[in-house]
């Protein structure tokens, strides 16, 4: 069912890979009500997914970039301003990746180069997203950037490594650029810290299937999917949120704020 609550709004969705990603099923909502937008991934990724259906399907252009690129994203944002025709509304950061999850390298063994450019893909990127459209004054008042992330931030999950800090700094970076950007732009900035989902991202960490599992009997309203994650996206974007900002978004139903279930229980005794 659509509302047309992005009517007339503009945007970039960063990270579409597949079908099963949630930025794909976010820009399908954003199309559905009523929002334009450009899509973008880093060229490896672009090559790896089907990124050019969805931009078929949507009538979106696609500006490649890497994202841990300033010269690339300074690229995207001027791009995205002419192909849409003006200032931007939003914007969906949905990017992230481990070498070191990837090569099977613990958290106590971890190799630093892998470390430093997965950080710099999952969580210095939004910082040079955001310092990109700040410089270029490329966001409308009222506009809206989001970024996904995950309770490993705050909460221990052993095999999800390096990318817990990563969400860390991500969740802060959003806090901090988000106060200059409201403060002297009047733009909002959030993360959705979301229900382990079964992206093709998600399902490369080890024990993935247990994590969900485990979630599901955890949530009282059991996990969020893709598509619902996408449907709360679509209202951070609209007029309905207007002031709100700088926060963490929890999108799990309601596992963040459950110390233990009945099913968890049972499944122990």
């Amino acid at each position: 069912m659509s509302y047309n609550l992005l009517k007339g709004k503009k945007g970039i969705i960063f990270g579409a890979l597949d079908e099963n990603s949630i930025a794909w099923k976010t820009a399908e909502r954003v199309h559905e009500e009523g929002g334009e937008f450009v899509l973008t991934n880093a060229p490896v990724a672009m090559r790896l997914g089907q990124i050019k259906e969805l931009a078929k399907k949507t009538g979106s252009e696609i500006i490649p970039a890497d994202a841990t690129s300033e010269e690339d994203l300074a690229n995207l944002v001027s791009r995205s301003m002419e192909i849409l025709g003006g200032k931007i509304d939003f914007v969906l950061h949905a990017i992230g990746m481990s070498i070191n999850v990837r090569k099977g390298r613990a958290y106590t063994d971890e190799k630093y180069d892998f470390t430093t450019k997965g950080w710099d893909v999952s969580a210095l990127s939004f910082h040079k997203v955001l310092q990109s459209l700040y410089k270029a004054d490329a966001m409308n008042e009222w506009g809206s950037i989001v970024a996904l992330t995950y309770m490993a931030a705050q909460r221990v999950f052993p095999d999800y490594n390096d990318m817990a800090d990563n969400k860390a700094y991500l969740e802060s970076v959003a806090r901090s650029f988000g106060y200059f950007f409201g403060k002297e732009k009047k733009v909002r900035v959030n993360t959705i810290s979301q229900s382990p989902t079964p992206t093709t991202a998600g399902q490369g960490v080890k024990g993935f299937d247990g994590f969900i599992s485990y979630a599901e009997k955890m949530s009282p309203l059991g996990n969020a999917t893709a598509l619902e994650c996408a449907d709360y996206t679509v209202t951070l974007f609209s007029d309905l949120t207007k002031k709100v900002t700088m926060q963490n978004l929890f999108h799990d139903g309601g596992f963040s704020n459950t110390g233990v279930s009945q099913e968890v229980i049972e499944q122990f005794s």
